[in-house]
């Protein structure tokens, strides 16, 4: 019987030591799961030097640039009072709402 670790709420799953240390994992390298069916996958140490999934980098970019574009503001070095007239101007309501 293999060794028992806990699924955490975020999804993550601590590989015991010595199970790390036989397959030769470090901190940030690519880890491989296989999944066979029926409740069983199996771990092992992924291709070191692997190339993300494009669709995963395109989705990381995206979301960096939606960050840089809401705190813009930071970089263009606006003066606090106008920022802040800025972010009390009334945001208006759809139409039949009040």
């Amino acid at each position: 019987m293999g060794k028992l670790t806990n699924l955490t709420v975020k999804g993550q799953v601590t590989i015991p030591k010595d199970g790390r240390d036989a397959l030769g994992l470090r901190p940030g390298e690519p880890v491989e799961i296989e999944l066979r069916g029926e409740g069983e996958a199996v771990i092992r140490r992924g291709p070191v030097g692997a190339v993300p999934d494009p669709g995963w980098v395109a989705a990381a970019l995206a979301r960096i640039r939606r960050v840089q574009q809401d705190h813009r503001h930071l970089a263009e070095g606006l003066d606090p009072d106008a920022y802040m007239a800025e972010l009390r101007e009334p945001v208006p309501l759809p139409s039949g709402e009040a």
